[in-house]
């Protein structure tokens, strides 16, 4: 009997493999999408998953603006941010932050579903948003990716 064979594997950073992947939004629902995408960033979907080790894949989403959100979020649904000054309250709704800027919309969404520590902004740098069907990454040569066949 091997008993290497037993053995917990860690992974660490120069163990990792990571891949790229190319998302497409259209007409993907906001939380679905995001929560499939922040766990592929994440690397839970692999076999190797480490908790405290950056060993997801990287993933570019293309046509952010496409992107669906269900029932009445569009208009009911408010991101609030803080400017830093006395009453500097400020908030926005999903149909504004679409006709804006429609990347930062699934960027908020993930970012939410990730740690809340140097790991999770870490992480984060893993993901690339863009509006149109066209990005600058042709270089990594990223894989399509169907993200309806994830769990």
């Amino acid at each position: 009997m091997n008993t290497l064979s037993y053995k917990t594997i860690s992974a660490n950073k120069a163990t990792v493999k990571k891949e790229w992947y190319v998302v497409d939004a259209t007409d993907q629902v906001l939380g679905r999408l995001s929560s499939k995408v922040a766990k592929i960033i994440r690397g839970k979907n692999k076999p190797d998953f480490t908790p405290h080790v950056d060993c997801g894949d990287n993933v570019i989403i293309i046509n952010a603006e496409k992107i669906r959100l269900t029932g009445n979020k569009v208009t009911d649904k408010e991101y609030k941010r803080y400017t830093g000054y006395p009453g500097g309250e400020r908030w926005t709704s999903p149909d504004e932050l679409l006709k804006k800027n429609p990347s930062r919309i699934i960027e908020y969404a993930v970012k939410g579903m990730l740690p809340r520590n140097r790991l999770g902004n870490a992480i984060f740098k893993n993901l690339f948003v863009y509006a149109g069907s066209d990005h600058p990454h042709q270089a990594q040569q990223p894989k399509e990716l169907d993200i309806n066949t994830i769990k």
